[in-house]
């Protein structure tokens, strides 16, 4: 239970407080910081508060809110996120976060006073640890966004007037400070799962033009599904199309989890890179690590029972690739391009003809730690001379 706020709070202001919103809240460095000065501001000041949080709808691909709690006594923010569905769970219906989300009113309860028996567990769970009043109020910065500041005491009298009306106006300042990391962490969220961490945080940074082009050295890998189109004329596009994100999924898991970045999903097919840091040049670990993701992948599928149904093929080279911004002058793709990523689909081609799940080119061999097999000595489309195709041992 939280030590006591003293039983008769004197009066305080927040002028002081809005203030520091408006000129330095800004400048916080998430909206956990912010919540978390903000709490220590309120408390600074005389406020008669024990528990501040702050919830946000957002949009995010498996997010659906994030809430960040101070209390009084803690010395770290908790951070809470939601997946979507939460209107359909246990902890949401009935609460006061859904009365307040679909009112869009505030919501005060005094839980100094008897709860009825089918008040939700969260007020049970809040007077339980010794909260006397809960005032809740919906902050708008938008019109799909939006947030909910929730205030608790646990002063004997609850909060007064005076206190409610201070948090009223808190809440209507912070709401527009609050809407500017929301929308950074939307961008973040939407660049993440449409191009990525690397590429994503390069497009946030600026680097948006069309031409905007840096040389990479990487491992490159180039993944694809065997009979696609046959798939589809036997099972139906719908059922192809669950089996195809179970392989993206699958896929993108094992190349994540190794380190790599995937690109583009190319209709049935996926492009990744594992790009040389500094301290990888010649040590050959880019290729070790994409040669692991791709292994991951298929025991991955082997152990779900996805390989019963879908077949694929992963190609790898290690070369140089043209990294940047191409496109017209008002649709732009951010990719890689070269004929090292030439070479790496043209080898991955090469799976189904040879019976190979993996495939990987000369300059990708020489840079393993393992042995390799030579499978074949193939004359890839656009070359004119044979090039050496390997597997793992």
């Amino acid at each position: 239970m939280p030590s006591k706020h003293p039983s008769t709070p004197k009066p305080w202001d927040a002028e002081p407080i809005i203030e520091w919103l408006l000129t330095e809240g800004p400048s916080a460095a998430d909206v956990d910081h912010l919540v978390a000065q903000l709490g220590e501001r309120l408390l600074a000041s005389g406020a008669p508060v024990w528990r501040l949080r702050l919830s946000m709808r957002t949009l995010h691909p498996l997010i659906a809110a994030t809430s960040s709690v101070w209390e009084r006594d803690r010395d770290t923010i908790e951070q809470i996120e939601s997946t979507h569905g939460l209107e359909a769970r246990s902890g949401y219906i009935g609460s006061p976060m859904q009365t307040i989300s679909e009112t869009g009113a505030p919501l005060r309860i005094r839980l100094m006073d008897p709860l009825p028996d089918d008040a939700h567990i969260v007020l049970h769970e809040l007077k339980e640890m010794g909260g006397t009043d809960y005032f809740g109020l919906p902050t708008r910065f938008s019109d799909i966004s939006r947030a909910i500041m929730i205030f608790v005491t646990d002063v004997e009298h609850g909060f007064s007037d005076a206190d409610i009306a201070h948090f009223s106006r808190i809440a209507a300042v912070t709401a527009p400070v609050v809407a500017a990391f929301n929308a950074r962490r939307v961008s973040e969220a939407i660049a993440d799962a449409y191009l990525g961490p690397r590429t994503g945080r390069r497009v946030l940074n600026g680097q948006i033009t069309r031409g905007n082009i840096e040389t990479m050295t990487a491992a490159i890998v180039v993944s694809d599904i065997r009979d696609w189109t046959g798939l589809n004329s036997r099972i139906g596009s719908a059922d192809a199309l669950e089996l195809a994100n179970r392989y993206f999924e699958t896929v993108a898991e094992a190349i994540e989890v190794n380190g790599g970045e995937i690109l583009k999903f190319l209709g049935d097919g996926v492009l990744a890179v594992f790009p040389s840091a500094d301290d990888e040049q010649g040590s050959g670990r880019e290729c070790i690590r994409a040669l692991a993701a791709g292994r991951e992948a298929l025991q991955n599928a082997r152990d779900s029972g996805l390989d019963d149904y879908v077949q694929f093929g992963i190609g790898m080279h290690y070369g140089e690739v043209l990294y940047g911004n191409i496109g017209s002058k008002t649709r732009l793709d951010f990719t890689v391009l070269g004929q090292a990523v030439n070479i790496a689909s043209r080898i991955e081609g090469l799976c189904g003809k040879l019976d190979r799940p993996i495939l990987f080119s000369e300059e990708f061999a020489r840079r393993l730690s393992g042995s390799s097999v030579l499978v074949a000595e193939e004359v890839l489309k656009g070359q004119d001379t044979q090039s050496k195709v390997f597997t793992a041992t």
